[in-house]
């Protein structure tokens, strides 16, 4: 489980994140949902302990990420926008180097390598350089990564950008897998189509601050609106949602 209470982080005079308090489950997938600049990467980073809150706490499972960060990373996988992966690696090599810092035995790591390149369909490029990976082999390879050491928590920031439709089937396809398996998984998107094909609970977030925590079918009610992009709209901006035509 993931848990934020009251997070704030400003960056000189603006005020990134304005209190954001949310709850992911295990067993469910949470979308963080919202415009661009909205705080969804920030509140991200300080989960994954890449960033210090200004105020506010988070915790991993009840690991607090401020006071005890590395037992909190231990029990998460990440995968940060823009998935890089070490170039002079290969697929395998990355995953298994990332298992070693995770301080899985060589035997394990291997194992868990090849489990993971076959259950992501990595065979075709698992052991050529990734100087040369697409940007799709290059989030499998990323994700793989996040995935060696077993965590019980996945953050994801915008998963599947710049991936092509059936890399992101497969995606779609393995996080509703963990899902089922009783994982916690946490990814931030402003792509309705994604949000309302994967999540169990939405999180919408504006101007650093939460709007409202629902499933895809109470927004949709709360906004009365038929779409969940129409009911993001609304929610976000009730007076800007009624002009128009």
């Amino acid at each position: 489980m993931i848990e934020a209470r009251a997070l704030i982080k400003r960056f000189g005079t603006l005020t990134a994140l304005d209190g954001v308090s949310l709850r992911a489950a295990d067993g469910r997938i949470t979308g963080l949902l919202g415009p661009n600049g909205a705080g969804k990467s920030t509140t991200l980073r300080i989960l994954y302990t890449v960033l210090r809150p200004d105020g506010g706490e988070a915790w991993i499972d009840g690991a607090s990420v401020l006071a005890h960060s590395l037992e909190a990373r231990r029990r998460m996988g990440v995968l940060p926008h823009g998935a890089g992966v070490y170039p002079n690696l290969t697929a395998r090599e990355n995953i298994e180097y990332f298992g070693a810092l995770h301080g899985l035995a060589r035997a394990v790591r291997r194992a868990r390598a090849a489990q993971l390149i076959a259950r992501l369909e990595m065979q075709p490029f698992a052991d050529r350089a990734a100087k040369g990976f697409s940007q799709g082999e290059r989030v499998k390879t990323a994700l793989a990564r996040a995935l060696v050491h077993q965590p019980r928590n996945l953050l994801l920031d915008e998963p599947t950008s710049g991936l092509d439709v059936m890399a992101v089937r497969t995606l779609r396809r393995l996080l509703g897998e963990l899902r089922d398996e009783g994982h916690c998984i946490l990814f931030s998107s402003h792509v309705m189509q994604e949000v309302a094909a994967l999540c169990d609970e939405v999180i919408v977030i504006a101007g650093g601050r939460v709007v409202v925590q629902a499933g895809p079918d109470e927004l949709k009610a709360r906004a009365g609106t038929a779409s969940l992009e129409e009911a993001f709209v609304r929610l976000i901006d009730p007076n800007g949602a009624q002009d128009g035509p």
